[in-house]
């Protein structure tokens, strides 16, 4: 009798070890590299300063000429000022202008 409790017991963990399997597998190759890819982008949005040449997500190149607490002003080849959100710097494009 207790062989066939201990066999129950085992067959219901079993039916949950596929599920667990999936969820292993998508934090590490799903959630866990978007976690770091959002630090990364945090860090460097963190780290800008006047005079470096960004890209933003939308594609406008442009160099920054005024920073405050959650926007920048871009200064244009055409030496127009558009101001931006920090987090709309792309952090991919950015990095190959200043590498």
């Amino acid at each position: 009798m207790l062989n066939f409790v201990l066999l129950q017991a085992g067959s219901g963990v079993m039916q949950f070890l596929p599920m667990l399997l999936i969820v292993v597998v998508f934090y590490f190759f799903m959630i866990r590299p978007q976690m770091k890819k959002a630090k990364d982008h945090k860090k460097f949005v963190a780290e800008l300063k006047k005079g470096d040449k960004v890209i933003t997500t939308a594609g406008i190149h442009g160099r920054i000429v005024d920073l405050n607490e959650t926007t920048i002003v871009l200064e244009t080849e055409g030496g127009g000022k558009i101001r931006f959100e920090k987090a709309a710097v792309s952090l991919e494009s950015s990095k190959s202008l200043n590498s």
